[in-house]
């Protein structure tokens, strides 16, 4: 199997209940077996069991380094979108609040391809990163859509060596496909040329030169 990402072989790493693992020689990403991928429409059910409740504060603390740090970076005249949005986004619900105004996209809620012809001066990109089917692809489109000095904001758990991947908890969501280590991350700057990269735990900026 192939990397998703770099396009580079893999090797089998683990297999944990019939699901097989590979992890990228190149770039250090840990893939879940394509044969494994929901369908679209069981990937679809599942995001509808969350339960987004924009109000929620624990929901809201969660993302608040997030918008922190947009609001630090961008004024209200800035442009940004909020890339996997799903179907009631709290990161979105909180700019608004404080007078931003940000485009959304999420490809089973809100398919608001218009959303992706435009240019941003920042990007965030919420617990979205590990359902990438092809993540190569999806850093190369949102890095083709930010403007020069703009910034990318993601938010996913990364894995690491002190991780036991077989009882790691976050591989056990069914629509998690695609797992990411500093290294995989600094391999993601390299390759689109991101000027760049801060990692704050599970937080991590791209900065477009």
């Amino acid at each position: 199997m192939l990397c998703t990402l770099c396009n580079s072989e893999t090797t089998l790493y683990s297999e944990i209940q019939n699901k097989k693992y590979y992890r990228c020689t190149t770039c250090d990403g840990i893939l879940l077996h394509t044969s494994h991928f929901l369908s679209a429409k069981a990937e679809k059910k599942r995001y509808e069991l969350h339960q987004n409740d924009v109000t929620d504060s624990g929901y809201q603390n969660f993302v608040s380094p997030i918008i922190e740090q947009v609001q630090n970076d961008y004024s209200i005249n800035h442009k940004g979108l909020d890339f996997g949005s799903g179907s009631n986004s709290v990161v979105t619900y909180l700019l608004n609040s404080n007078k931003y105004h940000i485009n959304t996209y999420d490809p089973f809620f809100n398919v608001n391809e218009d959303a992706l012809k435009k240019k941003y001066d920042y990007i965030i990109c919420c617990e979205v990163m590990e359902h990438f089917y092809c993540p190569g692809k999806e850093f190369e489109l949102l890095h083709s859509i930010l403007l020069p000095n703009g910034t990318l904001y993601c938010k996913t758990n990364l894995y690491n060596s002190s991780i036991d991947f077989k009882t790691w908890w976050y591989k056990n969501d069914t629509t998690h496909v695609f797992f990411y280590s500093s290294k995989t991350l600094q391999w993601i700057k390299e390759k689109f040329q991101f000027n760049s990269l801060e990692m704050r735990n599970n937080f991590i900026i791209l900065r477009k030169k």
